[in-house]
């Protein structure tokens, strides 16, 4: 395929082919295909911005071949149409009228009547429409495919309940009569769960509808794979020296294949950094250092996605109060599909599953609520934030971040203020003041994560890139000189990964007769700077 002009990196709205670049969906579309061949009745339930109208796009070309394709929006039929049956069912028609091509005529002759609010017997009701999608599935030669859009948007309602009852009724009957052949309904929250979005006094109106819908199981997230191919075509049309491989595993890395968040970096990468001094030559922009670059801007804005997830944290404290023992005190909580905090938190993208226990999802995801938790107004009045803030001169020269000096300024000031607060404050808050310390020594001109694999109650691994500089801390509770000597070798190993001959260790100690301080200790090749508070 020859080259093809003006395509971009998408982050607003669904991705077109002929003008965005994209992953390969095939393999997606197949799997789903299956399903819909199979008669199948489920949702594509993913946090936002994961594809999902993507895909059902992509999956009504790929089966307008052999099915009729119904497609509807419900943000599109507007909130005032959910107000009675006659108004929702007036609203559907108009739709389909829109967007269907095909329509036998007695049929479309049959949904203008009902477009108009007039029934055979009078105003329009969800009784009324489905007599006539059943008369439709009957005389189509092909099956008839529903696909429903933003279907959550609409359920705080109950015409939305009774619109999935007649759904469900239909599809349930469907041996009896003509239904259609499959359905499938995008958005947030699966039909299953959907019923945390209606409010508490209208949870009788929780029944049938919620029980049928099959599993989806397809993968909707970016493997390294595809993200490679998306970037070989980005690579081609604009004669860009790259290593496809390695940015796409850089992207991987840090997003774990969230959709829109690999799409934001490439954008910002392709458009932004190119723009910065030192990235002059658009080449430049496609490696390790652009990638650091466009990372530092992404989680220096604004916008939809990031606001919708702090949103989240106000309106669900059970969420909030999980994720803080997640990141500060390195809780190992295993996954229970029944724990609301848990089940609300996969539902919006917060976390996944990784050996029984749950994470957070990504590294962009989890730097963000690091930074969402240590901003916070009562935060940056705290003594250790506002030591970090009169003293952030001393750790920055000529543009290179001096790490032991930060942990020796650390050292000092945490032994002053909370030296005799015991173990229990060490155990929960003494990684917390070390990175609420750190934050505004490094605020925008670096970022941190922790490492997923060293996160627990006893070690984190604390990973830090500065101004195109790395930097790994290892935060530990003192165990006694034989841990201490393991955690050594572990951290050897850890800074031989990533290219790296010097490592820091901060031990919480809370052995009175310890002797807090600063030192330098030498392990083959690598030197470790050890403090002790």
């Amino acid at each position: 395929m020859g080259k093809t002009a003006g395509k971009v990196f998408n982050v607003n709205g669904d991705c077109k082919p002929g003008l965005h670049y994209m992953v390969d969906l095939n393999e997606r579309l197949e799997k789903i295909r299956d399903m819909v061949d199979q008669g199948l009745y489920f949702t594509i339930n993913r946090a936002r911005q994961y594809g999902k109208t993507t895909i059902l796009r992509a999956l009504g070309r790929f089966l307008e071949e052999d099915y009729v394709v119904i497609s509807i929006d419900f943000q599109m039929l507007g909130h005032a149409n959910f107000a009675s049956e006659c108004s929702f069912a007036a609203a559907f028609c108009v739709e389909l009228l829109d967007s269907v091509e095909g329509i036998p005529q007695e049929i479309r002759e049959s949904l203008k009547e009902l477009a108009k609010g007039e029934g055979s017997g009078g105003q329009v009701t969800l009784f009324s429409l489905f007599k006539v999608l059943s008369r439709w599935c009957r005389v189509s030669e092909k099956g008839i495919v529903l696909l429903v859009d933003e279907v959550d948007s609409a359920a705080n309602n109950q015409v939305f309940l009774d619109f999935l009852a007649q759904l469900r009724g239909y599809y349930i009957n469907r041996d009896r009569k003509p239904a259609f052949q499959s359905v499938i309904l995008a958005g947030v929250y699966d039909i299953k769960n959907m019923k945390r979005k209606i409010r508490p006094e209208e949870g009788h109106r929780m029944n049938s509808p919620w029980n049928i819908a099959a599993d989806f199981l397809v993968d909707m997230s970016f493997s390294v794979n595809d993200i490679c191919g998306m970037l070989n075509a980005y690579k081609q049309d604009h004669s860009v020296e790259m290593d496809s491989k390695e940015i796409a595993e850089l992207l991987f890395a840090f997003t774990s294949g969230y959709p829109v968040l690999v799409s934001q970096l490439c954008k910002l990468m392709d458009e932004r950094v190119p723009q910065k001094e030192g990235f002059r030559d658009s080449a430049r922009a496609w490696t390790r250092d652009g990638f650091l670059e466009a990372v530092k801007m992404l989680l220096g804005e604004k916008n939809s996605l990031f606001e919708s997830l702090a949103g989240k944290l106000e309106d669900f404290p059970e969420l909030k109060h999980m994720l803080y023992l997640l990141l500060f005190q390195g809780r190992r909580i295993i996954y229970n599909p029944d724990d609301q905090a848990v089940d609300t938190a996969m539902m919006f993208g917060f976390v996944k599953v990784m050996d029984g226990a749950v994470v957070v999802a990504n590294r962009i995801f989890e730097t963000r609520l690091y930074n969402m938790f240590l901003t916070l107004p009562d935060v940056q009045n705290l003594d250790v934030y506002q030591a970090a803030c009169r003293d952030q001169n001393q750790f920055i020269q000529n543009g290179h971040l001096n790490m032991k000096r930060v942990l020796e300024k650390f050292v000092v000031f945490f032994d002053d203020v909370y030296g005799d607060r015991g173990e229990t404050f060490y155990e929960e808050d003494g990684r917390r003041y070390f990175m609420l310390y750190l934050r505004p020594i490094i605020n925008g001109n670096g970022n941190y994560y922790i490492e997923a694999r060293t996160r627990n109650m006893e070690r984190t691994d604390l990973i830090i890139d500065y101004n195109r500089e790395q930097f790994i801390v290892e935060l530990k509770l003192w165990r006694g000189e034989a841990r201490h000597r393991e955690g050594e070798k572990q951290l050897a190993a850890y800074l031989e990964h990533y290219h790296l001959t010097r490592g820091y260790m901060l031990s919480f100690n809370f052995n009175k007769k310890k002797k807090i301080g600063v030192k330098e200790v030498s392990l083959g090749d690598k030197v470790f700077v050890e403090a002790v508070v």
